[in-house]
């Protein structure tokens, strides 16, 4: 079964860091992008960070650049999204998904381009 699984997420406070996992099982992770969106309640679904097969990264915003980073370990199918110097504009819950493409050219943080999802893990910045 093709599938993605979040983990990661919790309480931090403001300036905290977390880092979320995404394992991926039924496919082969280095074969495909994989990107992480985020939804807080009430509010659209926002791209965040992407990475490419070559590992070069897609992120949404200067912001989110400066203080988020990628990486993927394909050895353990996995993809790590790094979070630091958190704020309370953070808080969501965070989804990662799988490319439909195979061996796409880069990463674009668009929903459509993303066929398979988890159920996402919550992050929640707050003193």
């Amino acid at each position: 079964q093709v599938q993605v699984v979040e983990s990661g997420g919790g309480l931090v406070q403001p300036g905290g860091s977390l880092t979320l996992s995404c394992t991926a099982s039924g496919f082969d992770l280095r074969s495909y992008a994989i990107a992480w969106f985020r939804q807080a309640p009430g509010k659209e679904r926002q791209g965040v960070f992407c990475i490419s097969t070559s590992d070069a990264p897609g992120y949404y915003t200067l912001d989110l650049k400066d203080r988020f980073t990628i990486s993927r370990d394909n050895s353990k199918n996995t993809v790590y999204l790094h979070m630091n110097n958190l704020k309370p504009g953070d808080t969501a819950r965070y989804f990662c998904a799988k490319d439909v493409l195979q061996f796409r050219n880069g990463c674009a943080l668009t929903a459509d381009l993303y066929d398979v999802w988890g159920q996402g893990t919550q992050v929640t910045v707050s003193s």
